[in-house]
């Protein structure tokens, strides 16, 4: 696993181009080997009634924070995939506001790792908590 302390936003930002990540507005704030950040806008299309962000949509951004996480830490021509994930929910993400999403390593083995996202709202309370294991291929 690299030893780099952080790493350029760039590349992952690119990787998102047509996909998931990109349709939900995922922003990748910072992408360091012990904290990875994201930003998303809950926006209506994101939203369930009555104006909350889908469970969904939160566990979409949390796992692409946890992909990130292992990517970054990965020796070079591995990959990854979520064979795992727990998500506690707290409270609504409301419509017309930003979350913060913080992930940080739990475990960074040779066959697994294992992150911890913690889903925040404006006022830095949790809206949700999530557990995931990346498989490193």
């Amino acid at each position: 696993m690299p030893d780099a302390v952080s790493r350029d936003v760039e590349p992952f930002r690119r990787g998102f181009e047509g996909l998931l990540p990109e349709h939900i507005g995922l922003r990748l704030v910072s992408v360091e080997a012990e904290l990875i950040v994201g930003e998303i806008d809950v926006r209506r299309e994101l939203c369930t009634a009555p104006g909350l962000m889908h469970g969904g949509a939160i566990m979409a951004f949390a796992d692409t924070l946890g992909a990130v996480g292992t990517s970054a830490n990965l020796p070079p021509g591995a990959g990854t995939t979520t064979i795992e994930s727990k998500t506690n929910f707290f409270r609504g993400g409301a419509e017309g506001t930003t979350l913060r999403g913080e992930c940080r390593p739990m475990h960074r083995g040779r066959r697994t790792q294992v992150w911890q996202t913690t889903i925040l709202n404006p006022e830095g309370k949790l809206v949700a908590q999530v557990t995931q294991t990346q498989m490193v291929l």
